[in-house]
Protein backbone atom coordinates (compact mmCIF):
# COMPACT_ATOMS: atom_id res chain seq x y z
CA UNK A 1 0.00 0.00 0.00
CA UNK A 2 1.79 3.23 -1.39
CA UNK A 3 1.21 6.32 -1.82
CA UNK A 4 1.90 7.62 -6.22
CA UNK A 5 4.38 10.50 -4.57
CA UNK A 6 7.00 10.93 -6.66
CA UNK A 7 10.50 12.25 -4.75
CA UNK A 8 11.99 15.09 -7.68
CA UNK A 9 14.78 14.49 -8.57
CA UNK A 10 17.71 16.49 -7.95
CA UNK A 11 21.44 16.94 -9.49
CA UNK A 12 23.11 15.19 -6.71
CA UNK A 13 20.88 11.73 -7.06
CA UNK A 14 23.67 9.01 -7.50
CA UNK A 15 21.40 6.10 -8.38
CA UNK A 16 22.64 3.58 -10.52
CA UNK A 17 20.04 1.09 -12.31
CA UNK A 18 22.27 -2.15 -13.11
CA UNK A 19 18.80 -3.62 -14.67
CA UNK A 20 17.32 -1.09 -17.36
CA UNK A 21 14.11 -3.88 -18.18
CA UNK A 22 12.30 -5.85 -15.67
CA UNK A 23 11.84 -9.69 -16.14
CA UNK A 24 8.79 -10.48 -18.98
CA UNK A 25 5.42 -12.26 -17.01
CA UNK A 26 6.21 -15.59 -15.49
CA UNK A 27 10.25 -15.30 -16.00
CA UNK A 28 13.52 -14.75 -13.81
CA UNK A 29 15.83 -12.52 -13.88
CA UNK A 30 18.80 -13.53 -11.99
CA UNK A 31 20.62 -10.33 -10.03
CA UNK A 32 23.00 -11.94 -7.34
CA UNK A 33 23.92 -15.42 -7.55
CA UNK A 34 20.91 -17.66 -6.39
CA UNK A 35 19.11 -14.28 -6.24
CA UNK A 36 16.41 -14.35 -8.93
CA UNK A 37 13.58 -11.52 -9.62
CA UNK A 38 10.33 -12.12 -10.95
CA UNK A 39 7.34 -8.92 -10.85
CA UNK A 40 3.72 -9.51 -10.74
CA UNK A 41 0.60 -7.25 -12.08
CA UNK A 42 -1.13 -5.25 -9.31
CA UNK A 43 -4.90 -4.24 -10.10
CA UNK A 44 -4.44 -0.46 -8.69
CA UNK A 45 -2.19 2.52 -10.44
CA UNK A 46 0.81 0.99 -9.13
CA UNK A 47 0.79 -1.27 -11.75
CA UNK A 48 3.68 -4.16 -10.39
CA UNK A 49 5.40 -5.84 -7.41
CA UNK A 50 8.55 -7.27 -7.39
CA UNK A 51 9.10 -10.89 -5.68
CA UNK A 52 12.26 -12.64 -5.02
CA UNK A 53 13.07 -16.59 -5.69
CA UNK A 54 16.10 -17.90 -3.89
CA UNK A 55 17.49 -20.34 -4.36
CA UNK A 56 18.33 -22.42 -0.92
CA UNK A 57 19.76 -25.89 -1.52
CA UNK A 58 17.71 -28.41 -2.21
CA UNK A 59 14.77 -26.22 -2.27
CA UNK A 60 13.83 -22.86 -2.82
CA UNK A 61 12.54 -19.64 -0.87
CA UNK A 62 10.38 -17.28 -1.88
CA UNK A 63 10.11 -13.53 -0.95
CA UNK A 64 6.85 -12.06 -0.57
CA UNK A 65 3.56 -14.02 -2.57
CA UNK A 66 2.02 -11.01 -4.43
CA UNK A 67 -2.21 -10.11 -4.40
CA UNK A 68 -4.37 -12.57 -4.07
CA UNK A 69 -5.87 -13.68 -7.57
CA UNK A 70 -6.22 -15.85 -10.33
CA UNK A 71 -3.64 -13.69 -12.37
CA UNK A 72 -0.75 -14.34 -9.97
CA UNK A 73 -1.81 -17.62 -9.37
CA UNK A 74 -1.39 -18.55 -13.11
CA UNK A 75 2.40 -16.80 -13.15
CA UNK A 76 3.25 -18.42 -10.00
CA UNK A 77 1.80 -21.88 -11.77
CA UNK A 78 3.79 -21.17 -14.92
CA UNK A 79 6.97 -20.53 -13.24
CA UNK A 80 6.77 -23.66 -10.75
CA UNK A 81 6.52 -25.91 -13.98
CA UNK A 82 9.61 -23.62 -15.94
CA UNK A 83 12.11 -23.09 -13.38
CA UNK A 84 12.07 -24.82 -10.24
CA UNK A 85 14.29 -27.75 -11.92
CA UNK A 86 12.72 -30.03 -10.19
CA UNK A 87 12.96 -28.42 -6.04
CA UNK A 88 10.45 -27.80 -3.98
CA UNK A 89 9.60 -24.42 -2.62
CA UNK A 90 10.67 -24.84 1.49
CA UNK A 91 10.13 -21.81 3.33
CA UNK A 92 7.93 -18.03 2.38
CA UNK A 93 9.23 -14.86 3.63
CA UNK A 94 6.58 -12.13 4.03
CA UNK A 95 8.31 -8.63 4.16
CA UNK A 96 4.66 -7.44 5.58
CA UNK A 97 0.98 -7.66 6.02
CA UNK A 98 0.27 -5.78 2.64
CA UNK A 99 -2.10 -7.63 0.11
CA UNK A 100 0.61 -7.21 -2.84
CA UNK A 101 3.02 -8.68 -0.32
CA UNK A 102 0.77 -11.16 1.79
CA UNK A 103 -2.09 -12.16 -0.85
CA UNK A 104 -1.09 -15.67 -1.81
CA UNK A 105 0.54 -16.67 1.38
CA UNK A 106 -1.86 -18.94 2.10
CA UNK A 107 -2.08 -20.86 -0.98
CA UNK A 108 1.97 -20.93 -1.65
CA UNK A 109 1.81 -23.09 1.70
CA UNK A 110 -0.77 -24.61 0.93
CA UNK A 111 0.64 -25.62 -2.31
CA UNK A 112 4.27 -26.74 -0.65
CA UNK A 113 3.71 -27.67 2.86
CA UNK A 114 5.67 -24.87 3.54
CA UNK A 115 5.90 -22.85 6.29
CA UNK A 116 5.85 -19.24 6.06
CA UNK A 117 8.16 -16.72 7.79
CA UNK A 118 6.85 -12.98 8.84
CA UNK A 119 6.67 -10.72 12.12
CA UNK A 120 4.41 -11.58 14.71
CA UNK A 121 2.55 -7.71 14.82
CA UNK A 122 2.62 -8.09 10.67
CA UNK A 123 0.54 -11.72 11.21
CA UNK A 124 -1.66 -9.97 14.12
CA UNK A 125 -2.50 -7.05 11.39
CA UNK A 126 -3.39 -9.60 9.21
CA UNK A 127 -5.52 -11.54 11.25
CA UNK A 128 -7.39 -8.68 12.31
CA UNK A 129 -8.28 -7.33 8.92
CA UNK A 130 -9.38 -10.77 7.74
CA UNK A 131 -11.86 -11.04 10.54
CA UNK A 132 -12.88 -7.13 10.18
CA UNK A 133 -12.37 -6.70 13.63
CA UNK A 134 -13.16 -2.61 14.22
CA UNK A 135 -11.40 -0.78 13.47
CA UNK A 136 -10.03 -3.09 11.18
CA UNK A 137 -12.35 -2.16 8.27
CA UNK A 138 -13.30 0.12 5.79
CA UNK A 139 -15.62 1.55 7.51
CA UNK A 140 -13.02 2.34 10.39
CA UNK A 141 -10.54 4.67 8.40
CA UNK A 142 -13.69 6.74 7.03
CA UNK A 143 -15.04 7.28 10.59
CA UNK A 144 -11.52 8.36 11.45
CA UNK A 145 -11.06 10.70 8.13
CA UNK A 146 -14.85 12.08 8.91
CA UNK A 147 -13.21 13.38 11.92
CA UNK A 148 -10.44 15.37 9.89
CA UNK A 149 -13.06 16.80 7.51
CA UNK A 150 -13.03 14.30 4.60
CA UNK A 151 -16.58 13.65 3.01
CA UNK A 152 -17.37 11.13 0.90
CA UNK A 153 -19.60 11.66 -1.56
CA UNK A 154 -17.97 15.39 -2.26
CA UNK A 155 -16.54 16.47 -4.89
CA UNK A 156 -17.50 13.72 -7.23
CA UNK A 157 -15.52 11.49 -4.74
CA UNK A 158 -17.67 8.62 -4.25
CA UNK A 159 -17.57 6.29 -0.40
CA UNK A 160 -15.19 2.95 -1.54
CA UNK A 161 -16.62 0.04 -2.19
CA UNK A 162 -14.59 -2.87 -1.33
CA UNK A 163 -12.19 -3.83 1.22
CA UNK A 164 -8.87 -4.32 -0.72
CA UNK A 165 -7.52 -6.54 1.93
CA UNK A 166 -9.77 -8.63 2.00
CA UNK A 167 -9.74 -8.74 -2.22
CA UNK A 168 -5.88 -8.94 -2.18
CA UNK A 169 -5.66 -11.37 0.85
CA UNK A 170 -8.56 -14.24 -0.01
CA UNK A 171 -7.52 -16.17 3.07
CA UNK A 172 -4.46 -16.21 5.71
CA UNK A 173 -2.53 -19.08 7.06
CA UNK A 174 -3.06 -20.66 9.99
CA UNK A 175 0.03 -19.88 11.71
CA UNK A 176 3.75 -18.58 11.20
CA UNK A 177 6.72 -19.00 12.19
CA UNK A 178 8.04 -15.32 13.45
CA UNK A 179 10.64 -12.80 11.89
CA UNK A 180 12.59 -10.65 14.59
CA UNK A 181 15.12 -7.81 14.32
CA UNK A 182 18.43 -9.03 13.45
CA UNK A 183 17.51 -12.97 13.35
CA UNK A 184 19.94 -14.47 11.07
CA UNK A 185 18.40 -17.06 8.33
CA UNK A 186 20.37 -19.53 6.63
CA UNK A 187 19.97 -19.40 2.71
CA UNK A 188 21.62 -21.33 0.22
CA UNK A 189 24.78 -21.42 3.17
CA UNK A 190 24.66 -17.66 3.39
CA UNK A 191 23.78 -15.62 6.66
CA UNK A 192 20.42 -13.51 5.81
CA UNK A 193 20.05 -10.62 8.47
CA UNK A 194 16.42 -10.01 9.42
CA UNK A 195 16.04 -5.40 8.96
CA UNK A 196 12.86 -4.63 10.78
CA UNK A 197 11.30 -1.41 9.89
CA UNK A 198 8.46 0.79 10.98
CA UNK A 199 5.95 3.30 10.10
CA UNK A 200 5.10 2.00 6.79
CA UNK A 201 3.52 -0.94 8.47
CA UNK A 202 3.57 -3.09 12.35
CA UNK A 203 7.21 -4.28 11.96
CA UNK A 204 8.45 -4.71 8.23
CA UNK A 205 10.92 -7.46 7.97
CA UNK A 206 13.93 -6.27 5.30
CA UNK A 207 16.76 -9.28 4.89
CA UNK A 208 20.02 -8.13 4.24
CA UNK A 209 23.36 -10.36 2.65
CA UNK A 210 26.49 -8.94 3.28
CA UNK A 211 28.16 -12.03 1.52
CA UNK A 212 26.15 -11.28 -1.26
CA UNK A 213 25.92 -7.29 -0.83
CA UNK A 214 22.09 -7.83 -1.24
CA UNK A 215 18.95 -5.76 0.51
CA UNK A 216 16.09 -6.90 -0.32
CA UNK A 217 14.49 -3.76 0.70
CA UNK A 218 10.41 -4.64 0.67
CA UNK A 219 8.70 -1.02 0.77
CA UNK A 220 11.07 0.89 2.91
CA UNK A 221 13.11 2.13 0.84
CA UNK A 222 11.92 2.61 -2.97
CA UNK A 223 13.83 4.03 -5.73
CA UNK A 224 11.01 6.38 -7.46
CA UNK A 225 8.19 6.86 -4.94
CA UNK A 226 7.89 7.65 -1.47
CA UNK A 227 6.74 4.94 0.62
CA UNK A 228 3.04 5.02 2.30
CA UNK A 229 2.78 5.97 6.15
CA UNK A 230 -0.75 6.40 7.21
CA UNK A 231 -2.18 6.87 10.43
CA UNK A 232 -4.42 3.85 11.06
CA UNK A 233 -7.50 4.04 13.00
CA UNK A 234 -6.28 2.06 15.85
CA UNK A 235 -3.86 4.72 16.57
CA UNK A 236 -4.92 7.70 15.49
CA UNK A 237 -2.36 9.98 17.68
CA UNK A 238 0.52 8.00 16.19
CA UNK A 239 3.84 9.07 14.92
CA UNK A 240 3.91 6.62 12.23
CA UNK A 241 6.43 8.97 9.95
CA UNK A 242 8.81 9.36 12.85
CA UNK A 243 9.25 5.94 13.54
CA UNK A 244 9.74 4.97 9.50
CA UNK A 245 12.20 8.26 9.31
CA UNK A 246 14.46 6.41 12.16
CA UNK A 247 14.21 3.85 10.41
CA UNK A 248 16.01 4.97 7.54
CA UNK A 249 19.18 5.90 8.72
CA UNK A 250 19.22 2.06 9.62
CA UNK A 251 19.72 1.54 5.87
CA UNK A 252 22.11 4.69 5.27
CA UNK A 253 24.82 1.94 7.22
CA UNK A 254 25.50 0.41 3.95
CA UNK A 255 27.90 1.17 1.59
CA UNK A 256 27.30 2.40 -1.89
CA UNK A 257 28.33 -1.50 -3.25
CA UNK A 258 25.17 -2.87 -1.80
CA UNK A 259 22.63 -3.61 -4.09
CA UNK A 260 18.90 -2.98 -3.50
CA UNK A 261 16.17 -4.73 -4.21
CA UNK A 262 13.12 -3.06 -3.88
CA UNK A 263 9.24 -4.02 -4.13
CA UNK A 264 8.31 -1.26 -6.59
CA UNK A 265 10.80 0.04 -9.57
CA UNK A 266 14.20 -1.39 -10.23
CA UNK A 267 17.18 -2.51 -8.19
CA UNK A 268 19.43 -0.17 -7.78
CA UNK A 269 22.46 1.27 -6.02
CA UNK A 270 23.23 4.30 -4.26
CA UNK A 271 21.05 3.45 -0.96
CA UNK A 272 22.48 6.01 1.23
CA UNK A 273 21.76 8.76 -1.27
CA UNK A 274 18.19 7.37 -2.16
CA UNK A 275 17.54 7.67 2.12
CA UNK A 276 19.23 10.90 2.09
CA UNK A 277 16.27 12.46 -0.40
CA UNK A 278 14.00 10.84 1.30
CA UNK A 279 14.51 12.54 4.68
CA UNK A 280 14.31 15.80 2.22
CA UNK A 281 11.61 14.66 0.88
CA UNK A 282 9.54 14.67 3.83
CA UNK A 283 10.83 17.63 5.34
CA UNK A 284 9.92 19.68 2.80
CA UNK A 285 6.67 18.36 3.01
CA UNK A 286 6.52 18.41 6.70
CA UNK A 287 7.78 22.67 6.58
CA UNK A 288 5.28 23.11 3.61
CA UNK A 289 2.52 21.71 5.62
CA UNK A 290 3.46 23.69 8.75
CA UNK A 291 3.18 26.96 6.98
CA UNK A 292 0.39 25.88 5.47
CA UNK A 293 -1.50 25.93 8.70
CA UNK A 294 -1.46 29.78 9.80
CA UNK A 295 -4.99 29.18 10.22
CA UNK A 296 -7.21 26.32 11.49
CA UNK A 297 -7.04 23.84 9.07
CA UNK A 298 -8.78 20.15 8.43
CA UNK A 299 -6.90 17.65 7.62
CA UNK A 300 -8.40 17.62 4.34
CA UNK A 301 -7.75 21.06 3.84
CA UNK A 302 -4.18 19.83 4.76
CA UNK A 303 -4.59 17.23 2.42
CA UNK A 304 -4.85 18.86 -0.74
CA UNK A 305 -1.67 20.80 0.48
CA UNK A 306 0.27 17.56 0.06
CA UNK A 307 -1.31 15.78 -2.70
CA UNK A 308 -2.15 18.81 -5.41
CA UNK A 309 -3.18 16.75 -8.34
CA UNK A 310 -6.59 15.12 -8.59
CA UNK A 311 -7.53 11.60 -6.59
CA UNK A 312 -9.77 9.27 -6.85
CA UNK A 313 -11.34 7.16 -3.95
CA UNK A 314 -9.06 4.81 -3.10
CA UNK A 315 -5.57 7.20 -3.54
CA UNK A 316 -7.49 9.53 -1.04
CA UNK A 317 -7.64 6.87 1.60
CA UNK A 318 -3.95 6.74 1.59
CA UNK A 319 -3.17 10.36 0.69
CA UNK A 320 -5.53 11.23 3.60
CA UNK A 321 -3.50 8.33 6.34
CA UNK A 322 -0.66 10.11 5.27
CA UNK A 323 -1.57 13.71 5.70
CA UNK A 324 -2.47 12.83 9.31
CA UNK A 325 1.54 11.14 9.62
CA UNK A 326 2.40 14.66 8.79
CA UNK A 327 0.40 16.80 11.20
CA UNK A 328 0.54 14.39 13.95
CA UNK A 329 4.49 13.95 13.41
CA UNK A 330 4.33 18.06 13.84
CA UNK A 331 1.66 18.14 16.52
CA UNK A 332 4.20 15.50 18.45
CA UNK A 333 6.67 18.25 18.17
CA UNK A 334 4.91 20.86 19.54
CA UNK A 335 5.13 22.95 16.08
CA UNK A 336 1.11 22.32 15.58
CA UNK A 337 -1.63 22.00 18.06
CA UNK A 338 -4.48 20.58 17.28
CA UNK A 339 -8.42 21.33 18.24
CA UNK A 340 -12.04 19.68 18.19
CA UNK A 341 -14.32 22.05 16.95
CA UNK A 342 -18.46 22.09 17.28
CA UNK A 343 -18.86 20.62 14.56
CA UNK A 344 -16.68 17.54 16.03
CA UNK A 345 -13.84 17.84 13.39
CA UNK A 346 -10.48 18.50 14.28
CA UNK A 347 -8.36 21.72 12.88
CA UNK A 348 -4.37 22.10 13.53
CA UNK A 349 -3.06 25.49 14.04
CA UNK A 350 0.68 26.58 13.48
CA UNK A 351 2.46 26.97 17.22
Amino acid sequence: MLSAAKVKPRAADRLEYPHANAPAPAALHEVAPGVYWLRMPLPFELEHINLWLLADGDGWTIVDCGFGGDPTRDLWRRIFASHLHGKPVTRIIVTHFHPDHFGLAAWLAAEWEAPVLMSEPEFASAQAWDAGRDPFTREGHIAMFQQHGLRFGADDKPLPRENLFRRGVPDIPAQIVPLTDCQALQINGRAWRVVSGYGHSPEHAALCCDGLGVLIAGDMVLPRISTNVSVQPHLPDADPLGLFLDSLTRYAEWDASTLVLPSHGLPFYGLRERVKLLHQHHAERLDELQRACDGPRTGAEAMRVLFKRALDSHQTLFAMGETLSHLNYLRRRGQLKRECGADGIYRFTRN
